[in-house]
């Protein structure tokens, strides 16, 4: 009787333990996200990088849940995949812990911040900070440092305060980490190659600016 008081026991405790790993605030920001059944919007899109002049480029974004983002444009445009996850499906597919750091100015707004920490060795990620606006459930910005793509930082900006998509997305991030395609940047692109394989940190920023947007949502 004893050995089964024990495992019960223990068995309620490790409910309670994972319970309170994952923050509630979070859990009702990726609710809220997980109502958008799919999207489609138009994007413009501008780059910052020392050694690349590419003009201003512009594809349509189509986003169903459960797949990956795709995109369309007359002007094939490599992205550093995380500039285009909206969802935090990215962060939150396997499982993880959150640790509350407190809260944060961000962009204007005070900001509940925590660190996702993922305990299954398939994430690609070792640890996000996320910055939310609790009230109006949603992100406003995020840093994940991946295992192998180096550091991303995004910065989210909404028109609307009932907005739960953005309408402008920075993303700063390490050049000699993802290592772009430059090829692919479009026949209109010029690369300073001298500047390229000079020595030295680089770092690059992207601008994703999104309208029309088409939002599907369960009722």
């Amino acid at each position: 009787m004893k050995k089964i008081f024990l495992f019960l026991f223990c068995q309620v405790m490790l409910g309670t333990v994972f319970a309170q790993s994952v923050d509630p605030d979070l859990l009702r920001l990726k609710s809220r996200l997980d109502s958008i059944q799919s999207f489609t919007t138009q994007l413009t899109l501008a780059v910052d990088i020392s050694f690349i002049n590419m003009p201003v480029k512009k594809a349509q974004m189509m986003y169903t849940k459960g797949q990956k983002v795709k995109f369309s444009s007359n002007d094939f445009v490599m992205l550093p995949k995380r500039g285009l996850d909206f969802s935090l499906n990215s962060l939150l597919e396997y499982d993880f812990i959150t640790v509350d750091r407190g809260m944060e100015m961000q962009g204007g707004r005070n900001c509940k911040v925590i660190n996702i920490i993922p305990t299954d060795k398939r994430a690609d990620f070792s640890i996000a900070t996320v910055w939310m606006d609790t009230r109006l459930r949603r992100l406003v910005a995020s840093e994940i440092n991946t295992k192998k793509d180096g550091s991303y930082t995004l910065h989210f900006q909404y028109n609307q305060d009932q907005k739960v998509l953005p309408d402008k997305v920075t993303v700063n991030f390490e050049i000699e980490k993802i290592r772009i395609p430059i090829n692919f940047m479009g026949k209109d692109t010029d690369i300073d190659r001298k500047k390229m394989r000079s020595s030295g940190s680089k770092t690059g920023a992207i601008y994703l600016s999104m309208s029309n947007y088409q939002i599907k949502t369960l009722l």
